[in-house]
């Protein structure tokens, strides 16, 4: 199954394609549709990490909680999604926001979806044409089938009798709790590995050869289910990407950090 689109090809696929542009800035929840105002892929659409690619924060449930459903389900319909439409994810952050479309999506059913590798930056350094319109609304048909089976939950991981390998993909200061900018608790999971997530990906936002992303989970013991987790749900999905690029199975723990720590607070 190929994940990633090039430039190139995306260039040859415009019209065919429905594109999301998903930048996003967690310093500046603005930004991203700022970025999108000021200049995209011709006829994406923009997906906001906090509208649309999340549900409303609670006391639980962690900073980016998944969206409802059928809210979602409509914003697809709404962008021309049908069920066997090819969709095309971009942001220009190593594929954090990316890759929480294409495995929201993945989650929700619909599997033809590729992300743009190297992202916005790799587009506008080939001199290729920007727009600034918004597409307007259309009529797909896309409907929601939820694969309730790649998640897992704080309640299972408290279940777990040792068949669960906790992966944080956090950066390392955070994991050891030497610093928390975001969060109001600082440390992990107990039992948590780390591999930090921006070691999928090149510091120009391409993707790292299969070889390369087999080579980072080498020591992980095979006798173990994977459950990725991050601050919310969000750049765990670049360690979701990885593993499946190598070959591996695993699971998103959508709360992750931000859910754990929440109860620890109550």
């Amino acid at each position: 199954m190929s994940h990633f689109i090039s430039v190139a090809e995306l260039q040859n696929q415009l019209g065919k394609v429905v594109v999301f542009d998903c930048r996003f800035n967690l310093g500046n929840k603005s930004q991203g549709y700022e970025q999108y105002r000021s200049g995209h892929i011709p006829g994406a659409y923009y997906l906001d990490l906090e509208k649309d690619l999340s549900s409303p924060v609670a006391q639980h449930g962690g900073r980016h909680p998944l969206p409802d459903t059928e809210v979602f389900a409509k914003k697809m319909r709404d962008c021309g999604v049908h069920q066997h439409t090819q969709i095309v994810v971009y942001d220009d952050s190593r594929m954090a926001y990316a890759a929480r479309a294409w495995w929201l999506l993945r989650y929700l059913g619909h599997t033809h979806i590729l992300i743009l590798d190297g992202g916005f930056s790799a587009w506008n350094n080939a001199g290729n044409q920007l727009d600034r319109r918004e597409p307007g609304i259309k009529n797909g048909n896309f409907k929601a089938s939820i694969r309730a089976d790649q998640i897992l939950s704080r309640d299972d991981i408290l279940k777990d009798d040792g068949k669960l390998l906790l992966i944080d993909s956090r950066e390392a200061k955070r994991y050891r709790g030497e610093e928390e900018p975001i969060d109001p608790v600082a440390g992990h999971i107990p039992g948590a590995i780390n591999y930090f997530w921006q070691e999928a990906t090149n510091e120009q936002g391409f993707i790292k050869p299969v070889n390369e992303q087999q080579a980072r989970w080498k020591e992980l013991p095979n006798d173990k289910s994977l459950l990725v987790y991050c601050g919310s749900g969000v750049t765990a999905c670049v360690n979701l990407l990885s593993l499946e690029l190598s070959g591996l199975d695993a699971k998103l723990y959508p709360g992750s950090w931000s859910d754990w720590c929440s109860y620890e607070q109550a």
